[in-house]
């Protein structure tokens, strides 16, 4: 099997939750060895969140399989030296603590960096390092209502609604591993570590899209469409006979082939509809119109019509839908790892597939630890430390 990008990088995961957690995970997805710091008892919250199978968290599964754990209380001198020992063996680290709290227990950027100068030290908080809201916590919700994500989400004049999947986290996760292998880049070239400073807030301004340059050039303040397009039309789901089809116009040509598919020619020329920008400036009455025509199938029937036009859609799948999808399986993108205690599980795949990569070594995935349970190997290997040392530190916290 071919070696994966990150094969020979090792990185210490000093993460709780979602944000960092996956940040740690897309890097040993590339075949980084990650070492997960735990605190003694409890471990990452997330070990506490459901769905729950024989006592075992799932959520926790998810996002940290194929990690070790170790447990060390960074909240006494003998934990906090451990850690810097840990930090003499890895090329990064990730926390996503609040933005000045590995400063207070004396493992910030500034003294981890003396005792390995070349480390990447990637910090994941709710506001980032600086501004007037970094000592503030976050979570996802937090920075999807207060970065604007929530305000566009949803039908319009309706409650404020949430995105489905906690993308507050998770993309600060992907900003943040691509600051790391950023950062591995130029320290390749320069030799130097560096310290990369993610905020959650940021990365909310940053997915905008539309909304920011639509407000900055026009003055307008963008709300929620529900399943509609603000720019580009049609380009939304379209009600049918037995439930929705999404049909997503980019161009004339899409719209052209769209209008004869459902049999509406005469909507082509029409100069109400003829661009993209009458199109959107009229866009509930050619939704309307379209609508009318969508109406008359089912969603298999209007697939089956699209598809052969050459129209972009789909019906809206339910999860259970993805497990039976041959796309999804093409791509190994579900993938099933053996968790003790807790048996056969399906996990998301890797998104990211390079050439050089077998196909078999795109679904490697691993179990996720037990609390604690590579303490001992790691002080013992990495650390040097004498198997009776081990021994007795690793029964304090059992």
């Amino acid at each position: 099997m071919s070696k994966k990008p990150l094969d020979g990088i090792r990185v210490l995961d000093f993460t709780n939750a979602l944000a960092g957690p996956y940040c740690s995970m897309m890097l040993g997805n590339m075949g980084a060895e990650v070492i997960k710091v735990e605190k003694p008892g409890t471990g990452d919250d997330s070990r506490g969140y459901g769905p729950f199978v024989n006592g075992q968290s799932g959520y926790f599964v998810s996002v940290n399989h194929g990690k070790k754990s170790v447990v060390c209380n960074t909240k006494d001198p003998e934990g906090v030296e451990m850690f810097k020992e840990l930090v003499k063996h890895v090329d990064i680290v990730v926390e996503n603590l609040k933005a000045g709290a590995m400063n207070r227990m004396g493992l910030g950027y500034e003294e981890l960096k003396k005792v390995n100068p070349k480390l990447i030290y990637v910090a994941i908080s709710g506001f980032g390092q600086t501004g007037p809201y970094s000592p503030r916590p976050a979570y996802d919700m937090v920075v999807q209502a207060m970065g604007g994500v929530m305000s566009i989400t949803g039908e319009p004049g309706g409650k404020p609604v949430r995105v489905g999947a906690s993308i507050g986290d998770i993309i600060a996760g992907i900003f943040g591993a691509f600051g790391a292998v950023t950062a591995l880049y130029k320290r390749a070239v320069t030799g130097e570590g560096d310290m990369v400073d993610v905020g959650m807030l940021d990365c909310q301004l940053a997915i905008l899209e539309n909304a920011i340059i639509k407000y900055s050039a026009t003055g307008v303040v963008a709300g929620p469409m529900g399943a509609v397009h603000p720019t580009v039309t049609p380009f939304q789901a379209f009600e049918t006979k037995d439930n929705y089809v999404i049909a997503a116009c980019g161009n004339n040509r899409l719209y052209a082939a769209f209008c004869n598919a459902l049999g509406c020619p005469e909507l082509i020329d029409d100069p109400r509809f003829d661009t993209n920008m009458h199109r959107n400036q009229n866009l509930k009455l050619i939704g309307d119109l379209l609508t009318e025509k969508t109406r008359t199938k089912t969603t298999a029937e209007w697939l089956e019509i699209l598809e052969k036009a050459g129209v972009p859609c789909t019906g809206i799948n339910t999860v259970d839908k993805l497990f039976t999808d041959p796309q999804v399986a093409a791509r190994n993108m579900l993938v099933e790892i053996d968790q003790p205690g807790m048996g056969k599980v399906k996990i998301a795949g890797n998104p990211v597939k390079m050439a050089s990569i077998e196909a078999a070594g795109d679904a490697d995935h691993h179990a996720a630890p037990a609390l604690g349970s590579s303490t001992r190997d790691v002080l013992v290997n990495m650390l040097g430390w004498d198997e009776a040392k081990a021994d007795d530190y690793v029964e304090k916290f059992h």
